[in-house]
């Protein structure tokens, strides 16, 4: 069995703010704070980034239209004693989304980390 660092791209729907900035903060907070009340503390919470398709520069994920904004989070959960790289994405989906209810969530990327680093 191994240790897993899974990251997950989550999909935020934030209404009626008037910025980015806005829009980031109320989704970065709503988030962990549902996350927290669920009792999933280590779960980290943070903005994603998008690449420009014009010049591949990482810019944040988020989008406005109409006082609506879809704001893409990176959500990352270590996972111990998996069984495999598939293992602990189904374990990560099923901590996240059991506290996310109706938050469209998908596994980016899975790195196996070792055992000593159980922290």
């Amino acid at each position: 069995m191994s240790n897993y660092l899974v990251a997950m791209e989550a999909a935020w729907l934030v209404r009626d703010v008037d910025g980015i900035d806005d829009a980031i903060g109320v989704a970065v907070s709503s988030a962990g704070k549902r996350l927290n009340q669920q009792g999933k503390e280590y779960v980290d919470v943070e903005v994603g980034v998008t690449g420009c398709p014009a010049c591949g520069e990482p810019f944040d994920s988020a989008f406005i239209a109409a006082n609506t904004a879809l704001v893409g989070l990176m959500l990352e959960i270590n996972v111990f004693n998996a069984d495999s790289v598939e293992h602990a994405s189904r374990i990560a989906k099923s901590e996240v989304g059991g506290a996310l209810r109706d938050v469209p969530l998908s596994v980016i990327d899975v790195i196996e980390t070792d055992a000593d680093d159980e922290n």
